[in-house]
Protein backbone atom coordinates (compact mmCIF):
# COMPACT_ATOMS: atom_id res chain seq x y z
CA UNK A 1 0.00 0.00 0.00
CA UNK A 2 2.83 2.35 0.88
CA UNK A 3 4.38 3.93 -2.46
CA UNK A 4 7.85 6.06 -2.69
CA UNK A 5 8.11 7.81 -6.04
CA UNK A 6 11.57 9.74 -6.55
CA UNK A 7 11.99 12.31 -9.00
CA UNK A 8 14.80 15.65 -9.57
CA UNK A 9 17.54 13.64 -10.69
CA UNK A 10 19.41 14.69 -14.07
CA UNK A 11 23.01 15.50 -15.26
CA UNK A 12 24.89 18.14 -13.55
CA UNK A 13 28.54 19.48 -13.48
CA UNK A 14 30.86 19.65 -10.44
CA UNK A 15 30.47 21.96 -8.21
CA UNK A 16 26.65 22.50 -8.86
CA UNK A 17 23.26 21.68 -7.13
CA UNK A 18 20.08 18.80 -7.29
CA UNK A 19 17.46 18.64 -5.19
CA UNK A 20 15.65 15.03 -4.92
CA UNK A 21 12.33 14.24 -3.87
CA UNK A 22 10.18 11.59 -2.83
CA UNK A 23 6.24 11.43 -2.80
CA UNK A 24 4.76 8.83 -0.01
CA UNK A 25 1.35 7.97 -0.13
CA UNK A 26 -0.25 5.12 1.85
CA UNK A 27 0.61 4.91 5.28
CA UNK A 28 -1.27 5.27 8.61
CA UNK A 29 1.34 5.62 10.83
CA UNK A 30 2.54 8.59 12.02
CA UNK A 31 6.34 7.81 13.37
CA UNK A 32 8.84 7.23 10.81
CA UNK A 33 12.54 6.57 9.73
CA UNK A 34 13.07 8.19 6.09
CA UNK A 35 16.48 8.44 4.25
CA UNK A 36 18.18 8.51 0.92
CA UNK A 37 21.04 5.85 -0.22
CA UNK A 38 22.67 6.13 -3.41
CA UNK A 39 24.39 3.04 -5.94
CA UNK A 40 26.36 2.62 -8.87
CA UNK A 41 26.92 -0.93 -11.10
CA UNK A 42 29.06 -3.20 -9.30
CA UNK A 43 28.80 -1.76 -5.73
CA UNK A 44 26.14 -1.68 -2.68
CA UNK A 45 23.49 0.39 -1.75
CA UNK A 46 25.00 3.04 0.11
CA UNK A 47 23.52 4.88 2.24
CA UNK A 48 23.45 8.56 2.07
CA UNK A 49 20.70 10.30 4.77
CA UNK A 50 18.44 9.24 7.13
CA UNK A 51 16.01 11.28 9.68
CA UNK A 52 13.53 10.36 11.97
CA UNK A 53 9.86 11.42 12.80
CA UNK A 54 10.96 14.64 15.64
CA UNK A 55 14.51 13.99 15.34
CA UNK A 56 17.87 15.19 13.81
CA UNK A 57 19.54 14.04 10.61
CA UNK A 58 22.38 12.12 10.08
CA UNK A 59 24.47 12.13 7.21
CA UNK A 60 26.89 10.08 5.55
CA UNK A 61 30.67 11.27 5.97
CA UNK A 62 30.94 11.46 2.41
CA UNK A 63 28.50 13.92 1.66
CA UNK A 64 28.32 15.42 5.23
CA UNK A 65 28.32 19.26 5.38
CA UNK A 66 27.13 19.44 1.46
CA UNK A 67 23.75 17.74 1.54
CA UNK A 68 21.04 18.71 3.78
CA UNK A 69 17.73 16.17 4.25
CA UNK A 70 14.31 17.32 5.41
CA UNK A 71 10.60 16.04 5.76
CA UNK A 72 7.53 18.52 5.40
CA UNK A 73 5.57 19.18 8.00
CA UNK A 74 2.75 16.79 5.97
CA UNK A 75 5.33 13.62 6.39
CA UNK A 76 4.47 12.93 2.58
CA UNK A 77 7.61 14.16 0.74
CA UNK A 78 11.15 13.95 1.58
CA UNK A 79 13.98 16.03 -0.14
CA UNK A 80 17.64 15.87 -0.07
CA UNK A 81 19.36 18.63 -0.98
CA UNK A 82 22.57 18.29 -2.88
CA UNK A 83 25.21 21.01 -3.04
CA UNK A 84 28.85 20.58 -4.35
CA UNK A 85 28.56 17.69 -6.46
CA UNK A 86 31.33 15.68 -7.55
CA UNK A 87 31.41 13.00 -9.65
CA UNK A 88 31.58 9.92 -6.81
CA UNK A 89 28.14 11.41 -5.92
CA UNK A 90 26.92 9.85 -9.27
CA UNK A 91 24.31 6.42 -8.91
CA UNK A 92 20.89 5.77 -8.87
CA UNK A 93 19.48 7.29 -5.50
CA UNK A 94 16.41 5.79 -3.90
CA UNK A 95 14.10 7.01 -0.95
CA UNK A 96 13.57 4.14 1.72
CA UNK A 97 10.94 4.16 4.68
CA UNK A 98 9.61 2.29 7.73
CA UNK A 99 7.07 3.49 9.81
CA UNK A 100 5.83 2.51 13.16
CA UNK A 101 3.01 2.82 15.24
CA UNK A 102 3.30 5.81 18.35
CA UNK A 103 3.24 4.19 21.83
CA UNK A 104 3.05 6.51 25.16
CA UNK A 105 6.75 6.47 26.51
CA UNK A 106 8.22 4.39 23.70
CA UNK A 107 11.13 5.28 20.80
CA UNK A 108 13.06 3.68 18.02
CA UNK A 109 16.13 3.65 16.18
CA UNK A 110 16.45 5.25 13.60
CA UNK A 111 20.33 5.54 11.85
CA UNK A 112 22.60 4.92 8.94
CA UNK A 113 22.08 1.73 9.99
CA UNK A 114 18.61 1.33 9.80
CA UNK A 115 16.62 -0.70 7.38
CA UNK A 116 13.76 0.19 5.38
CA UNK A 117 10.78 -1.59 4.53
CA UNK A 118 9.41 0.69 1.74
CA UNK A 119 11.81 1.62 -1.32
CA UNK A 120 11.17 3.82 -4.75
CA UNK A 121 12.43 2.58 -7.82
CA UNK A 122 15.24 5.18 -8.00
CA UNK A 123 16.09 8.56 -9.97
CA UNK A 124 19.27 8.94 -11.88
CA UNK A 125 22.36 11.31 -10.87
CA UNK A 126 25.17 11.79 -12.54
CA UNK A 127 27.55 14.28 -12.20
CA UNK A 128 30.26 15.28 -14.96
CA UNK A 129 33.57 16.78 -14.55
Amino acid sequence: QVQLVESGGGSVRTGRSLTLSCTVSGYHESDYCVGWWRQVPGKSREVVAVIKSGGAPDYAPSVQGRFSISVDNHKDTLTLQMNNLRPEDTGTYYCGATYHLPVSGSSFTCSLRSGMEYWGKGTEVTISS
